[in-house]
This record gives structure tokens, sequence and C-alpha cells, in this order.
């Protein structure tokens, strides 16, 4: 239990004391002057009506006053650790001979990017694991507190500094990963010099400001100031680049699915995903990329035949954005496309933790024709908890699969899954499908699509177009 938690019910306690005291004394009174008369005990309608109006007035003060505590309890809602005010009170009372600061730096993206249920479970976490960590280190009394919404404060009664600095590194390193949630924190720290403690809290957050302007000196050394700048630029001038990435239809004997992947394009340079979407995650900017994506590829649709496809990654975060969902289904409704011609993947490696409002999200794009596809079927447990649950349109199994296909038990794990797919009117798809051997195996296990370098490489925008066109 935290130190927080303990300093809560003792203060509850104390509370309860001071109003039940009173009210018995009181109760014990009223009994002794008005029904007790010598050794025989008189009760009257009037003394009992007395009792009722004493019990239920005793009972509404005392609940009252607890209802109160709780009101003005010391502690953080979400991390169970003091609140700010009551974290300076303690450090003023116990006058802890070291201050430091854990800092959550990317707090405000998982905000924009995960649930409040999410977040809060992920700032509980850390909590412990800090109160943990320290006790596991010889460290029994520690004050903690949520100072500010990213900031963990620490009050510690040791004189070893070194020995502290040390367990806040350890603290780093173990809590980098809560919950498949990456944290991006650091720490500071200062010895106590008998100043205002609130002078002290200002120093530490100074050290984290001194950090960032060295960090900025770095960023701009490797000049991503100048990525920023053309990845805001390529957003705002709707300007993408796509590859297509033909799928094989093993039935028909012919390509009638694309799967896209996108680059950004500014000033004639293209950016990979793997720089731009954390930039445009951190920027705020992720619901209009993959607005001005689907609307690019929406607009793509009428130089390309009936019955075929294109299969594309949209983020699930813009996924149940109602705003999003409006733009889209107002967009196919003006172009008159054939909704039934886009493939949204999926892609999560754990399931969401509102499962039935996010598979009911998904049932209005299957209402609205969209087709919904899983991608890396297979890779985690999400994907079968997912299944269980709705009826995709397509999976498309995990790149293991099919790289290890020699193996027996890869074979054997695939060929169930291939089974299981088809037992549910499921479409597979086996990408990563680099030689003849593959093919071979993959057509004995019956498997609808392939797609790989085996197949065919991928095509840009215009040859895509001038295929159709002949």
């Amino acid at each position: 239990m935290l130190f927080s938690q303990i300093e809560e019910r003792q203060r509850r306690f104390k509370l309860a004391l001071r109003a039940g005291i009173p009210v018995l004394l009181l109760v014990f009174l009223v009994f002794f002057n008005t029904i007790y008369h010598g050794e025989k005990i008189v009760l009257s309608i009037k003394d009992g009506m007395l009792l009722t109006a004493i019990t239920f007035i005793s009972i509404y003060f005392i609940y009252f006053l607890m209802n109160l505590s709780v009101q003005e309890t010391m502690l953080d809602e979400a991390t169970q650790s003091f609140n700010k005010r009551s974290f300076i009170k303690q450090l003023e009372q116990n006058k802890p001979n070291i201050l430091s600061c854990i800092k959550i730096f990317n707090l405000e993206i998982l905000n924009e990017n995960y649930s409040d249920e999410e977040i809060d479970n992920i700032l509980y976490s850390l909590t412990k694991n800090i109160s943990l960590i320290f006790k596991q280190n010889g460290v029994d009394k520690t004050i903690l507190g949520r100072y500010y919404g990213s900031e963990f404060l620490i009050g510690l009664d040791s004189d070893n500094h070194r020995y502290i600095e040390e367990i806040l590194k350890l603290i780093i390193e173990e809590n980098r990963n809560i919950n498949n949630i990456e944290l991006d924190l650091r720490f500071a720290i200062i010895k106590n010099t008998n100043q205002d403690f609130n002078l002290m809290i200002s120093s530490l957050e100074n050290i984290f400001k001194s950090n960032e302007k060295e960090k900025e000196q770095i960023q701009d050394s490797k000049e991503l100031s100048q990525i920023e700048e053309d990845i805001i630029l390529a957003i705002k001038n709707s300007s993408l680049s796509l590859s297509f990435r033909p799928i094989y239809n093993m039935k028909k004997n012919k390509i009638d699915i694309y799967e896209i992947a996108v680059r950004l394009k500014s000033n004639e340079k293209e950016i990979l995903p793997r720089i731009f979407l954390p930039i445009i995650n951190r920027l705020g900017l992720g619901r209009k990329y993959d607005l001005i994506l689907i609307k690019h590829i929406i607009d793509l649709l009428p130089f390309i035949d009936n019955d075929t496809s294109f299969s594309f990654n949209i983020s699930p975060f813009s996924l149940r954005d109602i705003q999003f969902q409006d733009s889209l289904f107002e967009y196919i409704k003006e172009k008159n496309i054939n909704p039934s011609q886009m493939i949204i993947q999926l892609y999560e490696r754990k399931a969401h933790h509102d499962l039935s409002g996010y598979l009911k999200t998904l049932t209005k794009f299957r209402l609205n024709g969209i087709k919904i596809c899983i991608d890396n079927f297979g890779s985690s447990n999400s994907s079968m908890e997912y299944l269980k649950h709705f009826k995709f349109d397509m999976v498309q199994f995990d790149r293991d699969y099919v790289t290890l296909l020699d193996d027996k038990t890869t074979y054997s794990m695939l060929n169930s899954l291939i089974s299981m797919s088809k037992d549910l009117d499921i479409v597979t798809v086996a990408k990563w499908v680099d030689n003849d051997n593959q093919k071979e195996i993959l057509k004995k296990l019956d498997i609808d699509y392939i797609q790989g370098f085996g197949v065919s490489k991928p095509i840009n925008e215009n040859n895509l177009i001038d295929i159709y066109a002949r």
C-alpha cells in the first residue's frame, strides 16, 4: 500500500472518531437525563421518538462528515498518490532530504490516442511501480505525489544522493513500457537545502527545461525541425505518394486487390511512414492524414475495374472518431463510388478495452459497404478475440506463417487457421510470398490470395492508371 493511502486511511479514521465520540456522549446524556430513572428504565412514546430523532441526526451527521472527507481527500483520484496540496503539506511536515521528479513527456500524445481508462491505468501502475522499486531497494518511506498531469514528485529521507539517482534510473528503465504503451520518462533530482519547497520544485522544473533546450539543439543538428516542416506542408497540400502491392487471386488467376503503402511528398522528397507517423500523431494530425488518404483512394476508384479493390490501413483512433466517420461517408456519397471496393486493414496488438463499442464502430463501416480485414492475423491473442465477436471479410496472415512454411508446427497452425477462416466464409491472404515453393504449398492449403515479390513488385499510381486505361 502506498504511503499516501495509509495517511488517507488514518485521516478518515480520525475523522470518524471525532464525529462518533461526541455523538455517543450526546446519546448517553440524553438517555441518562430523560429515560433512565434509578434502576428502572421507563420508555414512553415521547422517549422513543426522541431516541429515533437522535439516531437519525447522528447517522446523518456522521455520513455528512464522511462524505465531506471523501470530497476533501488527500489523494489524487487516478494514481492514489498525494494530490498537489497534500504533497506540499507532507513535505513541510516530514522535511525530506531529497526531492525528485519523474515526468511523462509524451502524456499529451497518449491522451490523444488512448482512452481515459487506459491512461488512468498507466498512471496508477507507474505510481505503484515507483513505490515498489524504492521499497525493494531499502527506501521504505516514499512521499509520492502527482504535481501536474505528467509530473510525479517524490520526497525521500536519504543522505545518499547517488544511490537515489541509481534507483530513479532503474525506475525509468523498468517502466518504459506499461500495458504495451511506451512512455517517455525522465527524472530530475535535487537535495534539500532548507529552502522553500515551492522553490525547490521550481528548480526541478528548470532542470527539465534546460534538458529540453539541449534536446532541441540536438534535434536542430539532425534537421528534425525541417522534417516536421516538410510533413506539415505535405499534409497541408494533401501530397501523398502511393505504392500499390498486387494481391493475386488464386481461384480466378488474376490480380483484383492492391494493398496500398503510403509516403508523404514534400519539396521533391519522400518521407517514410516510420518517420512521419510518430510526428503527425505528436502534432495531432493523425485524423487529418487518414482522411486525406482515404479521400485520395476514393478519387482513384473510377480509374480501375469495378471488381478490383484497394486494401489500406487507417488508424483505429480515426475510425472511432465521429467527425471522421461523417466526413468519410459524406464523401463516398458525393463521389458515388462502390464502397465495397475499399478494404480497411486493422492491426492492433491488443483488444480494445471497450470491445463491444469498437465492434459497433466497425459494424457501422460494414453497413456502409466498406470491408474490414485483420492484418498480421495470428500474431497476437487480440485477433482471435476480435474474430469471436465480429464477422470480418478478410484476414491477412502474419509474416512468420509464410516465411516459416517448412516448419511442421507453423504449417499445421496455418492449415488450421485457413480451415477455420473458410468455415466462417472469411477470405484468406498470405503475404511475403517470394518463391514458387511457397506458392505451391499455399495452393495446397487452399489459400485465397497471395502477395509478395513472388507475385509482382509494387507499382506506382501512374502505372496503375495506365494498366486499367489500356
